[in-house]
């Protein structure tokens, strides 16, 4: 039976060799690409190619009402069946910035805004169109473990603070250099993880939501942001280590997505996926009274677009 899926971060990267697997490999479904600006007909006409079924919205995920306007195209879109049964949403667009500084319109920090308060929005706001069995899959990062083993030294682990602090710009020491925006990132991974556990408390029995970890996956767009010695870096130099067991290649990365998004990774609902089976995450990702804290501050900022 065709049904849809909806993805953000499709464009680049990881998550346009994930889009294409899920075309390829599912044909029943109809692909929602969520884009910023103009791309998204160019994107969705170029995954279509091969007679697969491809739509856009466009939105821009640093601002919430943008958010807000995409979820709300997207539900007209099903309620007068222009598009078929939503089984899936594919939070994969990320952001790292070089500092803890950039604010968003809606006076959040940028990287918490887009990681997090994003997704979850969108999530929210398209709850009660998700038909059982449904899927919810969220990019997070092994990042979140803050040790060397599982980031090599490159990124700071997260810094835990009140929800209220960290989604405002200058959240933690040195806000305005790299680090503070790495270390903004890894708490934001952290960040998803405690959602998609409070997805699975909360949300119907048959929507599933699963926290998806690529690796190391140098030569994304990830450090679009960054100044051009690191994208350099990330982008020639990073890539070599796709050779070795400390980095995922983007193509295996983007396969390993889809097969989470298809259910083809088992994976019980809160789980999260280390690239190709369900792990255990960090110590620290399980933590209730912080993951219900999250939840309520997440709810609270969000509550003017969610009405």
């Amino acid at each position: 039976m065709q049904h849809t899926v909806v993805m953000t971060g499709a464009s680049r990267g990881i998550g346009r060799i994930a889009a294409e697997h899920i075309l390829r490999r599912s044909p029943h479904v109809h692909l929602v690409v969520v884009t910023r600006g103009s791309s998204g007909a160019r994107l969705a006409a170029e995954l279509s190619a091969g007679g697969h079924t491809v739509s856009h919205v466009s939105a821009d995920l640093g601002s919430l009402g943008s958010v807000q306007s995409a979820a709300a195209e997207i539900r007209e879109r099903l309620e007068r069946g222009g598009l078929p049964l939503l089984r899936g949403f594919v939070g994969n667009a990320g952001m790292q910035y070089t500092n803890a500084l950039t604010k968003g319109p809606d006076g959040f920090e940028s990287t918490f805004t887009v990681n997090v308060l994003a997704n979850h929005l969108f999530v929210r706001l398209l709850q009660d169109r998700f038909v059982a069995p449904a899927r919810i899959v969220i990019t997070a990062s092994d990042t979140h473990f803050g040790d060397f083993r599982h980031n090599m030294g490159m990124v700071p682990g997260p810094a835990w603070k009140s929800p209220e602090v960290l989604a405002r710009p200058g959240a933690f020491p040195k806000p305005d250099t790299a680090v503070g925006g790495r270390t903004a990132y890894s708490t934001s991974k952290l960040a998803t993880i405690y959602l998609v556990h409070e997805y699975a408390r909360r949300l119907p029995a048959g929507i599933d939501s699963v926290a998806y970890n690529p690796g190391f996956v140098p030569g994304t767009g990830l450090a679009r942001n960054a100044g051009p010695i690191s994208r350099f870096a990330m982008r020639r130099v990073l890539p070599v280590m796709t050779l070795t067991p400390f980095a995922t290649s983007r193509d295996a990365a983007g396969r390993y997505l889809a097969d989470v998004v298809l259910g083809t990774t088992k994976a019980p609902t809160g789980s999260y996926v280390d690239r190709t089976y369900a792990a255990r995450s960090s110590e620290e990702s399980y933590d209730p009274q912080r993951e219900g804290e999250l939840w309520d501050t997440a709810e609270r900022f969000t509550a003017a677009y969610a009405a």
